[in-house]
C-alpha cells in the first residue's frame, strides 16, 4: 500500500500552473490474438509459434516494459470489452456472449439447455443519461472517468460495446470524445481499402452489410489495409491531442486478427512454408505489430513517451476451433483449445505494459490478472479514484510489488456452438495454481475438472478425483462469488429447472 501511495503522489505531482500531471494512456487491444501468436515468449521456453511470427515491436515493448505471462480475458470478445469499460466481471454485467442485433441473442441452440435473458444489447450509457435500453448493462464507462479528469478520449477501431440501434453502439455515448470506425459489429466485412472495407466490395454482390466498417471513406478504393488505415487515423488524433496540451487516452482496438483471415500483401512474403490460411494469419499479426511500432515511434517523435502508459493485450484466446488452417485446437499449444473455450487457450492472453519510471524495463510477472483489473488500474492512474469495481488495481504490481491476491472468475451461461475441451456453457475459477471448471450441461463428459496450472499448463491431467478437497473448496468459492455477483444460470430444457450449482454438481460428479 505504501508503494501505491508513493506512486500516486508522483503521478499527481503538480505541474507548472498547478495542473495535475497525469500520464497519457494508450490501450492497444488486439482481437482474437492468442498467447502464442508472437515472437515474444510468454511461456517458460521459446516455442515453435514464437519462431513463426515476426513481432519486433512487441519485442521492443517487452524489453522496455513488463511481460505479464498469466493475464486473462473472457473467452469471447464482447464480455471482455464490457469488463474493460466497466470493471465488472461478466457474471455481474451479464454481457456473457457476443452482441450484434438489438434484443436478439446470439446463442446457438443447445440440445439440453435453455439460456437466461442475458444483456444482449451490450453496454449503454450511465443510468443518468438518456437513451438507455432494456437488457443492457448501465454503468459509468472508463472513458467517462478519464474525460472527467481532463483527458482527451480517443476511440479508434473495433468497438462492439452495444447492439445495432442502441446508444452503446456509438463509443461517444460512453465518454469518448472521438470515434473512428467503431460501431456495433465485432468483425470487419473486409480488411482491404480496395473493397471499401465492405461485404459488397469483397464479394462483388449485395448491398450494405452490418459488418461494413464505417467512417473510413477517405481510404475507399485505395490499396491499404484496415490495420494501416486505423493506425494513420490514431496517430493523427494523438498529434491533435498533444497540440491541445492535455493528457490523452488512446484506445486503439484493432479489428485484426479476427476473421475473415485475409493476407496482408505488405507482410505475407516469407511465410510460404505455412498452410495458406496460416500464412495469411501470420501476415495479419505482423501488420498489427507494425501498427504498434508506429504508435511507439510517434510517442518518441512527440517527446511524450516517458509520460505515457502503454498497455498491450488481446480480448480473448486465439481462434482455433474454426477458420484456421491445420488441425483444430492446436494453434495455442502448449495451451489447450482456443477462443470460446474455458480452457487456457480460450482465456489466457498476451499482455505487455510499458510505463517509464514505474515499470522496470525487461521485467516479467506471472501473477494472475484479469481484464477487469485493467479498468481498476486505469481509473486509479488517470483519476486517483478507486472506482469500487470487481477488478484490483495493478499499480503496485507494475511498480515491482506483489501481484493482487484475488481469485479469477469466468462465467459464460451461453453456447458458442462449438464442441470440444472446455467449449460450452461453463463457469471457472483460478486461485493460485489451481483452476476448477464446471460445465453447466449435466451430460458433459467433463462436468468438473481441476488442473494444477503450475505443473500442467496444458490442462492434460484432471486432478478432480485425486484432490477432491481442493475441488470442493474452489467450487464453494466459485458458487459464492457468482451468487454475490448476481450470475444467471441456464435451465434444463426438458424440465425447466435451473441447473445445479458448482457445489452440488461436483458432489454428483465425484460420486459417479
Amino acid at each position: 500500500m505504501r508503494l501505491i501511495a508513493m506512486l500516486l503522489l508522483a503521478l499527481l505531482a503538480p505541474m507548472a500552473g498547478g495542473q495535475p500531471k497525469r500520464p497519457n494512456i494508450v490501450v492497444f487491444l488486439v482481437d482474437d490474438m492468442g498467447w502464442q501468436d508472437t515472437s515474444v515468449p510468454f511461456f517458460s521456453e521459446v516455442t515453435d509459434p514464437n519462431r513463426r511470427y515476426r513481432t519486433p515491436s512487441m519485442e521492443r515493448l517487452a524489453r522496455e516494459g513488463m511481460r505479464l505471462t498469466s493475464a486473462y480475458a473472457c473467452s469471447v470478445c464482447s464480455p471482455t470489452r464490457i469488463s474493460l469499460m466497466t470493471g465488472q466481471n461478466a457474471a455481474r454485467h451479464r454481457v456473457t456472449n457476443w452482441t450484434l442485433q438489438r434484443d436478439t441473442s446470439t446463442d446457438a441452440r443447445h440440445p439440453r439447455l435453455e439460456f437466461p435473458r442475458w444483456n444482449v444489447n451490450g453496454l449503454s450509457p450511465d443510468p443518468r443519461a438518456q437513451g438507455v435500453v432494456e437488457r443492457a448493462v448501465r454503468a459509468r464507462a472508463l472513458p467517462d472517468f478519464l474525460r472527467s479528469a481532463g483527458y482527451r478520449t480517443i476511440h479508434v477501431g473495433k468497438a462492439h460495446f452495444g447492439a445495432i440501434g442502441t446508444p452503446g453502439a456509438d463509443p461517444r455515448s460512453l465518454g469518448f470524445d472521438v470515434n473512428i470506425a467503431g460501431h456495433a459489429a465485432g468483425a470487419p466485412a473486409s480488411y482491404r481499402g480496395e473493397h471499401n472495407f465492405s461485404q459488397a466490395g469483397r464479394t462483388g454482390q449485395g448491398g450494405p452489410s452490418a459488418w461494413d466498417v464505417p467512417g473510413l471513406e477517405a481510404y475507399h478504393g485505395r490499396e491499404i489495409s484496415l490495420t494501416e488505415a486505423l493506425t494513420i487515423e490514431a496517430l493523427r488524433e494523438v498529434r491533435s491531442a498533444i497540440a491541445e496540451g492535455g493528457p490523452f487516452f488512446l484506445y486503439l482496438a484493432h479489428y485484426a486478427v479476427h476473421a475473415p483471415i485475409m493476407a496482408d500483401p505488405l507482410y505475407v512474403e516469407g511465410y510460404g512454408s505455412l498452410h495458406p490460411t496460416e500464412a495469411a494469419y501470420a501476415s495479419m499479426i505482423e501488420a498489427m505489430d507494425a501498427s504498434l511500432g508506429a504508435v511507439l515511434d510517434e510517442l518518441d517523435r512527440q517527446k511524450v513517451a516517458r509520460n505515457t502508459l502503454v498497455i498491450f493485450l488481446s480480448d480473448n484466446g486465439g481462434l482455433s476451433a474454426t477458420a484456421r488452417g491445420g488441425p483444430r485446437d492446436t494453434h495455442n499449444l502448449p495451451l489447450s483449445a482456443g477462443k470460446g473455450s474455458a480452457r487456457e487457450g480460450g482465456v489466457r492472453v498476451p499482455m505487455l505494459v510499458r510505463w517509464p519510471g514505474v515499470v522496470a524495463a525487461g521485467s516479467a510477472s506471472d501473477a494472475p490478472v484479469i481484464i477487469e483489473d485493467v479498468f481498476a488500474t486505469l481509473v486509479e492512474v488517470g483519476t486517483g479514484l478507486d472506482p469500487g469495481s470487481d477488478g484490483v488495481s495493478l499499480v503496485g504490481l507494475l511498480g515491482g510489488g506483489a501481484g493482487p491476491d484475488h481469485p479469477l472468475v469466468w462465467h459464460m451461461p451461453n453456447y458458442w456452438g462449438v464442441e470440444g475441451p472446455g467449449y460450452g456453457p461453463s463457469s471457472s475459477i483460478r486461485s493460485g495454481r489451481w483452476k476448477l471448471t464446471y460445465m453447466h450441461d449435466p451430460a458433459s463428459a467433463e462436468r468438473a475438472t481441476l488442473f494444477d496450472l503450475e505443473a500442467d499448463i496444458g490442462e492434460s491431467r484432471d486432478l478432480v478425483r485425486e484432490r477432491p478437497e481442493v475441488a470442493r473448496a474452489l467450487a464453494a468459492e466459485l458458487e459464492a462469488l457468482l451468487e454475490a455477483r448476481g450470475a444467471q444460470w441456464p435451465r434444463v430444457r426438458e424440465t425447466g429447472e435451473r441447473i445445479e450449482g458448482p457445489v452440488s454438481a461436483l458432489e454428483v460428479w465425484l460420486g459417479g
